[in-house]
């Protein structure tokens, strides 16, 4: 064990030359990041075993720390590092997740909660944040829901809502679910929050390094083979803005669309609007 550890920790630390040319955020740094990897592999003798045994993935792993712009540290619980399908993968939490869209600029904050049958649920629209009663040392009942809530920089509120079957229907996808095993065996909550949160970032602003981190979770064989794109189908986007506008004040609107009229709104721009408007009625 001495000596693998030894050559994973000198591994490891030859990796800088890879991790600087894509660093996409200063406050990753290397020395500190190297720390963290090699902590991770001193503390978990399985996962030890497979970087050992895969180097490659180890590799490919600490890369994506740097390009993705996430820290291991462990007390931010952003992301981690996990044997999974033979090889070392870096995961990220839902709370990495909404960390890099908060670093990013696309949202001022977000959370991402559990909603269970004894709570008292009710989304109130784009101006507030939903109201989420429980009684917290209570008897909450079981699960039936999660939501996503995030503010964007223009001060709205943007909820993504779905019920259990909803989720367990993604769950049903994965690979290593079927097995009896994986992360939605022994992380069920946090994978419900992550899932949640993998389907509002399609309607939030776009951010490159969250695109990246969920594409690279799905191919990580986390919990989905081929998530389908959820986000609805909106053939005139500006016809129908109209509908959705009508008998209300138009120019009320528009410093939130960021125009100076309806019309001068670009198809992407009109069907974006159309999907927040939706999800408000």
């Amino acid at each position: 064990r001495m000596k693998i550890m030894s050559n994973l920790i000198e591994y490891i630390s030859n990796q800088e030359s890879l991790f600087l040319p894509v660093l996409s955020d200063e406050s990753v740094v290397w020395e500190k990041e190297k720390q963290f990897a090699i902590q991770a592999i001193q503390a978990n003798d399985y996962l030890a075993k497979i970087a050992n045994n895969n180097q490659a993935s180890l590799q490919n792993a600490i890369v994506n720390i740097a390009s993705i712009g996430i820290s291991l540290n462990p007390a931010l619980k952003h992301a981690y590092l996990v044997p999974r399908k033979g090889g070392v993968c870096l995961d990220l939490s839902y709370m990495g997740l909404l960390h890099l869209a908060q670093s990013s600029g696309v949202i001022l904050w977000g959370q991402c909660k559990i909603v269970r049958a004894n709570d008292t649920y009710q989304n109130q629209g784009l101006s507030k944040e939903p109201s989420h009663l429980s009684d917290t040392f209570g008897d909450r009942g079981e699960i039936v829901g999660a939501y996503c809530t995030v503010k964007t920089i223009d001060g709205d509120y943007l909820t993504e809502e779905m019920s259990i079957k909803e989720i367990f229907d993604i769950r049903a996808r994965s690979e290593a679910f079927k097995k009896g095993n994986g992360p939605w065996k022994t992380d069920e909550g946090e994978m419900i929050r992550k899932t949640v949160v993998k389907r509002a970032y399609k309607y939030w602003p776009k951010c490159e390094r969250l695109g990246s981190a969920i594409q690279m979770l799905n191919d990580n064989g986390e919990g989905i083979v081929s998530e389908k794109d959820v986000t609805p189908l909106v053939e005139n986007p500006l016809q129908e803005l109209g509908l959705l506008l009508v008998g209300k004040d138009e120019n009320q609107y528009l410093p939130w669309l960021k125009v100076n009229k309806i019309e001068d709104l670009t198809e992407d721009q009109a069907t974006a609007a159309v999907l927040i408007l939706r999800k408000a009625r």
